[in-house]
């Protein structure tokens, strides 16, 4: 099951007032394990970022003015989610910004049903508890020390991580409890168990051999007999 973990940033609040979107960050899972595998963009918003927005992710009309537009990314952008679904935090904010862009563009608006909201989820398991990115990843105790801005790309990595202990906890070495892998991940997951038990061989002793032939002469018409 391929899941992409996604966040956005924005000039402000409301796209119907006239903000956009200016940058778009995901992450991929694979059966509730991350790939490694992200996808990113800078988008030139066409207007000015606000003071009150650039305070909150750090992200300039400078650093944006040679950017692309939305359009130019989208094809990109929807290639990369495909059909998977979504996990978003406060996904009703990030649809609204993401389907207002692709509606300038006559593009089919991406379903409601498609998100996981967290934000619903943690309000769920803890209730009354603060349930924002930041207090969920204080909670798990996952590192938030590189953020120093909001980012949506590393929102969407601290949001995938928030995501796996919501789902019951993070697998991404071992991967207990989950039959269902990726080869790569299982892969993954066989040469750390090599570094920390190297192979051992057991063969059967003479005597043990002997008990074998012995028990197999007991058993009447075998079926590899039949073979």
């Amino acid at each position: 099951m391929r899941e992409i973990a996604l966040d956005t940033e924005t000039t402000g609040f409301d796209p119907f007032t006239g903000d956009r979107v200016i940058e778009i960050g995901c992450v991929e899972m694979f059966n509730q394990v991350r790939t490694g595998k992200v996808w990113q963009a800078y988008i030139n918003p066409k207007r000015k970022v606000p003071e009150s927005a650039f305070k909150v992710h750090g992200i300039s009309d400078e650093f944006l003015k040679d950017k692309p537009f939305f359009e130019a990314i989208a094809k990109d952008f929807l290639s990369f989610i495909g059909d998977s679904d979504l996990v978003i935090h406060n996904a009703k904010f990030d649809l609204k910004f993401l389907n207002y862009e692709l509606s300038l563009l006559n593009i089919p608006p991406i379903p409601p049903t498609r998100a996981t909201d967290t934000l619903l989820i943690a309000r769920q398991k803890f209730p009354g508890s603060p349930a924002k990115l930041d207090a969920l990843c204080k909670r798990f105790a996952i590192d938030t020390s590189a953020r120093k801005y909001h980012g949506a790309l590393l929102d969407s990595e601290l949001l995938a991580d928030v995501y796996l202990e919501l789902m019951g906890g993070r697998q991404e070495n071992l991967l207990l409890g989950n039959e269902k892998n990726t080869s790569t991940a299982q892969n993954q997951a066989i040469e750390i168990v090599k570094t920390i038990i190297p192979a051992r061989s057991f063969p059967p002793s003479a005597s043990e051999m002997e008990a074998h032939i012995a028990f197999l002469g007991k058993i009447k018409n075998p079926l590899w007999e039949h073979l």
